[in-house]
């Protein structure tokens, strides 16, 4: 009977470090799982934020180009009607360099 005992409790001890070692192998594997889908997770991550960034960028640059746009338009608007005052006052100078030529 004695004999009997110490094979069971020698059964119950390899059983246990059976387990003990498919526990440790379980863990192993599900750390390595969580740590490829962390770092898959982080390369679609950067993905979409490159992604993001170069939309943002598309944006940022057609919101310049348009702000340009208006901006040379404006002052081109400006340079004309300065141009056309200048005119009409280079227009009123010549009159009254020529009436005082002629009244001396």
């Amino acid at each position: 009977m004695l004999p009997d005992l110490i094979k069971a409790i020698l059964a119950a001890e390899y059983e246990a470090n059976q387990v003990k070692l498919l526990v440790l192998n379980k863990s192993k594997e599900s750390i390595e799982k969580a740590r490829q889908e962390g770092e898959e997770k982080i390369v679609a991550t950067l993905a979409r934020a490159e992604s993001e960034i170069a939309q943002l960028k598309r944006a940022s640059d057609h919101k310049a180009m348009e702000a340009a746009v208006e901006l040379a338009s404006s002052t081109e608007n400006r340079l004309a009607t300065m141009r056309a005052r200048a005119e009409k006052r280079l227009d009123m100078v010549a009159q009254r360099i020529f009436e005082r030529i002629v009244s001396v």
